[in-house]
């Protein structure tokens, strides 16, 4: 596992910034790479070294946070920062790992950062073990973890800053990103349909319009990624009238 994330710090407000430094000094695996009054200071950061985390401010001049999110192509694991909280929604569509409210108390900021550090922990042993080897894995429920097997998973569902997952035998709920579970999850077996879903391409049992069926289950399939998620299952699979 990596000891230290490279972290950056992004912020136009100044005491808003230093804040966030102190704490991340404070956190043993965390390690601050640099701290940006902008978004775009942080491109060129990217283009030169590995960071793993971002704390992003939204609301900035000459670009917003959530800008930054949908034009960087594969922005590292971000934490939003801000005093707006009506960004949140529209942050947890972009995949960031946690949304935190200024002001930023210590304790709610170390719930953020352990989040962060578990979804590369996650992720590190999935690149380690090879995803299509891995059969179950282990997903913390309240203050205990549940036992995971990839055959029972009848789909994926993301709840904001939680996800569900649903089971032949119970439904799950972990303080974690859709992205943290799709990055651990083996592309052999697994699909993202939309994005609030992910389903086991070999559960599927029928396609109509716009939604996947799996038992008595109805997932819908994003309009924008319809055609990309009908491409994949039906790649060399779909017979046709010769």
């Amino acid at each position: 596992m990596s000891d230290k994330l490279n972290c950056i710090v992004v912020d136009d407000e100044p005491l808003a910034r230093k804040g966030i430094e102190n704490f991340v000094k404070e956190i043993p695996f965390l390690n601050m790479v640099a701290s940006c009054s902008n978004p775009l200071s942080v491109m060129e950061l990217l283009s030169k070294q590995k960071i793993d985390l971002i704390f992003l401010d939204v609301q900035m001049p000459k670009m917003t946070g959530i800008e930054f999110l949908r034009t960087a192509k594969n922005p590292p694991l971000t934490i939003i920062t801000t005093a707006f909280p009506n960004y949140a929604l529209e942050g947890y569509e972009l995949d960031v790992i946690d949304y935190l409210i200024k002001p930023i108390s210590y304790e709610r900021f170390m719930k953020a950062v352990n989040k962060a550090k578990e979804y590369f922990d996650v992720k590190e042993q999935s690149l380690s073990s090879g995803n299509d080897e891995i059969d179950y894995f282990f997903i913390k429920c309240e203050k205990h973890f549940e036992k995971v097997f990839l055959n029972e998973i009848l789909f994926v569902e993301a709840l904001q800053n939680y996800v569900m997952i649903h089971t032949d035998k119970k439904r799950l709920i972990t303080y974690v990103t859709l992205k943290t579970v799709e990055e651990y999850l083996p592309q052999s077996q697994f699909i993202k349909v939309s994005k609030s879903y992910i389903v086991p391409i070999p559960k599927i049992d029928s396609i109509s319009g716009n939604e996947i069926k799996i038992g008595s289950h109805s997932i819908p399939i994003g309009r924008t990624m319809k055609e990309e998620v009908l491409n994949t299952l039906f790649k060399n699979k779909l017979l046709k009238r010769q």
